[in-house]
């Protein structure tokens, strides 16, 4: 293959979890240098109610200040009430957020396995009436903190159902970052057995047991071409306490770059807005490759 796509997510899988208040004006000038360095699809925010991520709780402040450029900007959204919202803002992509377990639904959606896409079905419904592209997440897909190891046939099921109801893309999320290489070609393989196209997939990992990489190596020779990254590795998840980063961009283009594969990343420019994050966030960047570059530029 000669292209990939990166679909960046620091700008809300990234912040979500950080403890310490971010200002709107910060997220806001992130994302703008994110898409300034060339990434076709960055994250903006999430409508989840405050009360459960208070860090995205000025998700339409994020979104007025970006102005028209932000309508083309995915949003998560969690139900109904999440999709209201982003309709008022004239927002033309969402994406909705599964989890393939029955424990990990109940602490994050407050919903069981199955209910969950009872909640989901009017939400895809509705967007897609109203022209809007749906892409669906699927947590938990290697390995669950409360559960352990996930059955690739649970995944399986639970993926293909919420693509069924009309998503364009899933997104598969190794949320607590246990998926090893070998079990990434499986999962794979089991999606496609099922009937699902290559292209209709995309990788999610964190980097928890340092794998990330490896995975996501695992599953371009799959063929899978599109994969989840987060500038400087940020991320975790609040409601999976084992989780952290995630795909750090600036580690998959210099893979993907040593590799020939193009993805229109400007990768300087990620590693210097990495660092420019890092500085407001009062922390280094977990990123090897922006440490590493940083560190030579200094």
């Amino acid at each position: 293959m000669s292209e990939v796509t990166i679909y960046e997510v620091g700008p809300r899988d990234g912040l979500q979890n950080e403890k310490g208040v971010i200002a709107t004006e910060v997220k806001v000038e992130f994302i703008q240098r994110l898409l300034a360095a060339g990434l076709p699809i960055v994250e903006a925010t999430s409508f989840v109610h405050p009360k459960w991520v208070p860090q995205l709780a000025d998700a339409a402040e994020v979104m007025a200040a970006l102005g028209d450029a932000g309508r083309d900007l995915p949003v998560l959204v969690p139900n109904e009430r999440g999709l209201d919202r982003a309709l008022e803002l004239g927002v033309r992509h969402i994406a909705v957020f599964g989890s393939a377990t029955e424990t990990f639904a109940q602490k994050n959606l407050n919903r069981s396995l199955d209910e969950q896409f009872a909640m989901f079905e009017p939400t895809v419904a509705r967007a897609r009436a109203a022209g809007i592209d749906v892409r669906a997440y699927v947590s938990m897909c290697f390995g669950d903190p409360w559960e352990g190891a996930v059955p690739v046939d649970q995944v399986v099921g639970v993926g293909k159902r919420l693509f069924d109801l009309g998503a364009s893309e899933l997104s598969l999320g190794d949320t607590i970052g246990v998926g090893t290489a070998g079990q990434v070609k499986d999962l794979i393989a089991a999606f496609t057995d099922a009937g699902m196209q290559l292209d209709d997939l995309a990788m999610h990992f964190h980097d928890t047991y340092g794998q990330a990489l490896a995975n996501a190596y695992s599953a371009l020779q799959a063929g899978v071409t599109t994969f989840d990254a987060s500038a400087g590795g940020l991320g975790g998840c609040p409601y999976a306490k084992s989780a952290t980063g995630n795909l750090a961009t600036e580690d998959l283009v210099w893979m993907l770059r040593g590799l020939g594969i193009e993805t229109g990343v400007d990768l300087d420019a990620v590693v210097t807005t990495s660092v420019w994050m890092a500085e407001h966030l009062g922390r280094p960047s977990p990123s090897a490759v922006v440490r590493a570059l940083a560190q030579s530029d200094s």
